[in-house]
């Protein structure tokens, strides 16, 4: 390890990781990489022990909507690519601009620790297969994903069969010959149901609230890349958009789903085609929100019950960084409250990357948060006016940048944003700090 009191401390190289690798690198400021796994991908690579990947998996947004700009998938690439491309997406865009000599590989950061005020450095301890070791940085960004800690439910009662997470799920022969309930509506929870009903003995879907459905493809093309050039007004747009819906998903309702006690795009929206079409088909039952197990039953808070094999609970993931303390991120509530989700309002030494979701933002918006963030530290080691000027914008008072969307009160919506707003942000001080912007 080399000097390392002027260097930031870059904790991943999953794709957020590599996409500030490749801002430090591109701003001149020097870092040292922490990876645990062996290589880059984070959850894209299935072979991670910390990845949620499963054999099924592919991008519900399409790969032009999702790419970095800079660094386009190959044609030959599928529209929505399965976790086997994307893993070597990132490999590829590693190799492009030399981010692996920057990182040490099977190093686990297991603390990081201020050693006073900003300004006066972290202390920074990592394993690897030679022990434990620590140094001095400058300053410690973070980029360890959001979707690694699984958020798993308490039920009342006694499950005498399997219950997993959807972080436990690998490959659908674990369904074989099994009655299968899946707990939770979202992306991955009716993915996995479609790889239930294919395998399982039955599959029934149980759901605490309704979801708007996306199809993956209208007019004959991915869907998010459909009416992204009309500029109109976000209550209009809505209503466009769901007259769309309805003409090519139709009522859900139908099909005994849940009807949505909140309106289009105040929560994530469901892209799956083929749930709805099990469900038209009879080979999916939905069943409301679980009210006690007991034994290989299940009982539901309509009254109704049955019997299962299996439960898996696709009940999402948490904020989860184990290596420092919560108070030293500004967390309340349910999130850090960080400036563009990204930035400490009185830190300077400190930056969460990646902790950021939105409809249709792609690695691209993600880029910018780290473009941005670099150009802050390279701002502010040059002295630059622009820099302070963030610097004192940023210790003002909290906002979310929402677009004044009113998001669902849920932990999973806790650092979502609106993208038009969100992007149209990072650029704005992209482009002061010396940027293009987008």
């Amino acid at each position: 390890m080399t000097e390392t009191r002027e260097q930031f401390a870059l904790i991943g190289a999953g794709p957020m990781g590599l996409a500030a690798a490749k801002t430090l690198q591109e701003q001149g400021i020097a870092f040292q990489g922490f990876e645990m796994h062996t290589g880059v991908g984070g959850l894209w690579d299935i072979d991670n022990p910390k990845s949620t990947m499963y054999e099924s998996a592919h991008l519900i947004s399409s790969k032009r909507m999702t790419e970095f700009a800079d660094f386009p998938m190959r044609d030959e690439v599928a529209e929505y690519p399965s976790h086997h491309e994307m893993k070597r997406y990132f490999n590829d865009f590693a190799d492009h601009f030399d981010l692996r000599r920057h990182y040490c590989f099977n190093a686990e950061v297991v603390r990081t620790e201020p050693l006073g005020e900003t300004g006066d450095g972290w202390r920074v301890v990592w394993r690897d297969p030679d022990g434990e070791h620590e140094a001095i940085f400058a300053g410690v960004l973070i980029a360890n994903g959001t979707l690694s800690e699984p958020n798993r439910p308490r039920f009342s009662g006694r499950f005498d069969g399997m219950l997993i997470h959807a972080a436990d799920y690998r490959s659908a022969k674990q369904f074989d010959g099994k009655r299968v309930l899946v707990v939770g509506a979202g992306n991955s929870g009716c993915d996995i149901a479609v790889d239930a009903i294919h395998h399982g003995a039955s599959c029934d879907l149980s759901m605490r609230r309704g979801y708007y459905f996306v199809p993956k493809y209208v007019f004959g093309k991915p869907a998010d890349t459909v009416g992204g050039r009309l500029k109109m007004p976000k209550w209009l747009k809505r209503k466009v958009d769901a007259l769309i819906l309805g003409w090519f998903v139709g009522n859900p309702q139908k099909y005994g789903f849940p009807k949505p006690d909140y309106k289009l795009y105040e929560s994530h929206p469901i892209v799956n085609s083929l749930v709805l079409y099990h469900a038209g088909h009879g080979d999916l039952r939905v069943r409301p929100d679980i009210d006690r197990l007991d034994g290989h039953t299940v009982h539901f808070k309509d009254g109704s019950h049955a019997e299962y094999d299996l439960i898996l609970a696709a009940t999402g993931y948490r904020l989860h960084y184990p290596f420092i303390d919560e108070a030293l991120l500004n967390w309340q509530g349910d999130a850090p409250h960080l400036f563009l989700n990204a930035m400490h309002p009185k830190r300077d030494d400190l930056f969460v990357l990646g902790m950021i979701e939105a409809t249709g933002l792609g690695w691209q918006g993600r880029h910018e948060q780290a473009e941005m963030v670099a150009r802050y530290i390279a701002g502010l080691r040059l002295a630059r006016n622009e820099a302070r000027l963030l610097q004192a914008e940023k210790a003002d008072t909290f906002t979310r940048a929402t677009g004044g969307e009113n998001y669902l009160n849920v932990a999973r919506m806790a650092y979502y944003v609106d993208k038009a707003t969100y992007r149209g942000a990072l650029n704005a001080w992209i482009k002061a700090l010396g940027g293009q912007g987008a």
